[in-house]
């Protein structure tokens, strides 16, 4: 065996790295065990799911309309946080970590072509006011029982979900507005 064929392929043009530039590059794959959690995560909700879905058929009948909003809204929640799971496995995996080369699949996701960190951070933020937007509408629903006495929402909690509602969305225009920023910035000092 030739001492050329222990070496590490690397591709025409460029060159090897040194040791330790080397290992720190390595170490984005100690990532891999959370993405690999994230999707054991994800089957976990695929159960609550279901498990929900077959609640909500079993007591139709026996529900009210409140008590199958409320469920069905559960259910919206458990795909909002599913779809959270996704973009941060996906996205953060091809990221972070290393490419996916889904180029020519049929099903690559529209997003993920154009991925970056700026981009997964303006989704993730969108996804979790989209998460607190429906706590937040199960919150009402529930605390409309509040004065019969039937809500375990006080007037006070209730203030205290809509005042952090509102931190998400101020939270998510800064985060929008800052990389608006750094992409005129870019665009200036980019030559013409």
């Amino acid at each position: 065996m030739s001492m050329a064929a222990d070496e590490p392929k690397v591709p025409p043009g460029t060159r090897a790295l040194r040791p330790l530039p080397q290992l720190i590059f390595s170490s984005r794959w100690l990532q891999l065990p959370l993405y690999l959690g994230l999707i054991v995560a994800q089957g976990v909700y695929v159960i609550l799911f279901l498990k929900e879905l077959w609640h909500l058929v079993l007591h139709s009948f026996d529900f009210s309309e409140q008590q199958i909003m409320l469920v069905v809204l559960g259910l919206i929640d458990v795909v909002m946080i599913s779809n959270l799971l996704i973009m941060v496995i996906v996205g953060g995996y091809e990221t972070f970590v290393s490419r996916l080369e889904l180029e020519r699949h049929p099903d690559q996701p529209e997003w993920l072509s154009h991925v970056n960190a700026s981009v997964l951070k303006i989704k993730l933020a969108m996804a979790i006011i989209g998460i607190s937007s429906i706590h937040l509408l199960r919150t009402f629903i529930e605390a409309g029982a509040l004065g019969s006495g039937k809500s375990n929402y006080t007037e006070a909690g209730v203030m205290w979900q809509t005042i952090i509602h509102g931190l998400f969305i101020l939270s998510a225009i800064g985060i929008a507005f800052v990389d608006w920023l750094s992409q005129q910035n870019e665009g200036k000092a980019r030559p013409h």
